[in-house]
């Protein structure tokens, strides 16, 4: 099987190509996989055309576009698109996605997967991934976080493990917060046990994407 991941940004762009072979089995082995990152989330047209500007990177503005193209594209058997719910219902959100979804002729074999509230929430479903990649992380911090709640979640876990916390990234000001969360993505994903890892997002995404090749 081949699988197109679609991923709002790099860091995690850089998280799922760490995760997938530990989930599906090295690259050929049989399946074969493509991940794409974009540049953020962007918003989906209000009449889910077909179109948009191809100048606009952000995931949701080209995902028409990309979701008709990959339908009439021979030799990708599923696609896997990954965002962040942020502050967005759930329910509705998904909604949205498969109505677009549902436009394609023909549509492709589509896997949406929402991490709650980000993706950092993957992350601290894994305490000792955390803990073997920041050793000094504080554990006050770990503990007060309630998984997949939306408390600002990349905030939470920059206060566990950078120095300063979320408020010297905020007072730095871009690029840092790109680079501090792709730092993060090179430093956990490794440790991370996708067997065991208490998000229950991760965990949709995860049993998602073994359903697809079962």
């Amino acid at each position: 099987m081949h699988i197109e991941v679609l991923v709002e940004d790099n860091s995690g762009a850089k998280l799922v190509v760490t995760l997938l072979p530990a989930l599906i089995g090295s690259y050929g082995e049989p399946h074969t996989w493509r991940v794409h990152a974009y540049k953020g989330i962007g918003r989906l047209p209000p009449n889910l055309a077909a179109g948009g500007d191809p100048a606009k990177r952000a995931l949701l503005n080209q995902l028409p576009r990309l979701l008709a193209g990959y339908g009439k594209t021979p030799g990708i058997d599923a696609i896997v698109v990954v965002v962040d719910n942020d502050e967005r219902d759930c329910k509705v959100f998904l909604g949205e996605l498969k109505a677009l979804l549902a436009k394609c002729d023909p549509a492709p074999n589509t896997l949406f997967r929402l991490a709650i509230e980000e993706m950092e929430a993957w992350y601290f479903g894994d305490r000792q991934a955390i803990l073997s990649a920041y050793p000094k992380a504080k554990m006050a911090v770990l503990d007060a976080y309630v998984q997949d709640s939306l408390c600002g979640t990349w905030e939470r876990l920059a206060d566990a493990v950078y120095p300063g916390g979320s408020a010297a990234i905020r007072k730095a000001g871009w690029p840092l917060p790109g680079q501090v969360k792709d730092e993060w993505a090179e430093a956990i994903a490794r440790y991370m046990n996708a067997e065991e890892n208490q998000s229950p997002s991760f965990a949709k995404f995860r049993d998602g994407i073994l359903s697809l090749i079962a």
